[in-house]
């Protein structure tokens, strides 16, 4: 049996250039949160060292 960790799988989609908007998870939900930080998380480090770089 393998646990979802949705905080992984947003920052897994992040890395994939996945948007956020695509979150699976129902609105609202514990995982959609988790999924959500995930996402922002990653999207925000890279953001962040593409305007470094600039």
């Amino acid at each position: 049996m393998t646990d979802r960790d949705p905080f992984a799988e947003g920052e897994r989609a992040a890395r994939e250039d996945i948007p956020a908007e695509a979150n699976p998870y129902r609105d609202g939900s514990d995982e959609h949160a988790l999924w959500a930080a995930g996402h922002e998380k990653v999207a925000g480090a890279i953001e962040s060292r593409q305007s470094e770089g600039s």
